[in-house]
């Protein structure tokens, strides 16, 4: 038994558990939040493609029992993304000697905040623009790696880009090119983390024909560089024992 908290995010793979009996089987984009002083182990053999990231913490609260932190103890994240970055700074810094106990603590808080933040919306109303901007965000999701515009995902769909444009902003918030932008920064973002390919072939496999502007646009929504995010993570180690 351990006297912390302990934070698990899984990535890859399933990982079987339990706390006092009771099962879990968290799965990607889960976290499990295991109590203090709560026996708990493996209940499965971890599978060879098992990748997960684990934090311990501890709470000062003048309740007893229960949970002080009013979390989910076993949750589906609504942006894993947005928490492997974490992980992977909080490991960074660490590893370094850079991490000082109050940016421990808020490193750790950002997570804690990750794993509550509400998703959005899936149900949007029936309306004719909310219909149309579902199927242009669809479109966009599977096709943010070529070269699409506003221009040809409306063609695609078969209305004017302008319709689109205000019917995609009036259900979504965003224009077209920043829905674009958005999906293809956070697949740059995983391929940099994964350190396997260098910054054109990001940019080429974001959809990207000129790396330059990839550059641009990256450094415009991470507020760094793609060369300077990718060294930042990449030496990051990620528990697979």
């Amino acid at each position: 038994m351990i006297e912390s908290f302990e934070l698990i995010f899984v990535r890859e793979g399933t990982l079987h558990l339990q706390e006092l009996g009771r099962p879990f089987s968290v799965e990607p984009g889960q976290t499990l939040i295991l109590f203090p002083n709560r026996e708990h182990g493996g209940t499965a053999p971890y599978p060879p493609e098992l990748a997960y990231y684990w934090i311990h913490f501890s709470v000062v609260s003048g309740q007893s029992g229960g949970n002080p932190l009013d979390i989910p103890q076993h949750h589906s994240i609504a942006r894993p993304d947005n928490l492997v970055t974490l992980f992977h700074r909080f490991l960074e810094e660490q590893e370094a000697g850079t991490l000082g106990e109050t940016a421990a603590d808020l490193m750790l808080l950002q997570m804690l905040t990750e794993v509550v933040a509400t998703p959005v919306a899936e149900d949007l109303p029936e309306t004719a623009a909310a219909v149309l901007a579902n199927r242009a965000d669809a479109y966009i999701r599977t096709h943010f790696h070529e070269e699409i515009s506003t221009t040809s995902v409306a063609d695609r769909l078969g209305c004017s880009a302008d319709y689109l444009g205000r019917a995609f902003r009036s259900v979504y918030g965003i224009s077209i090119v920043d829905a674009i932008h958005r999906r293809r920064m956070h697949h740059a973002r995983l391929l940099l983390m994964a350190g396997e390919q260098n910054i054109d072939e990001v940019s080429r496999a974001c959809g990207f024909v000129d790396c330059g502007y990839f550059r641009r646009i990256f450094k415009r929504h991470e507020g760094m560089t793609p060369l300077r995010y990718q060294r930042l993570h990449v030496r990051a180690h990620v528990n697979t024992e």
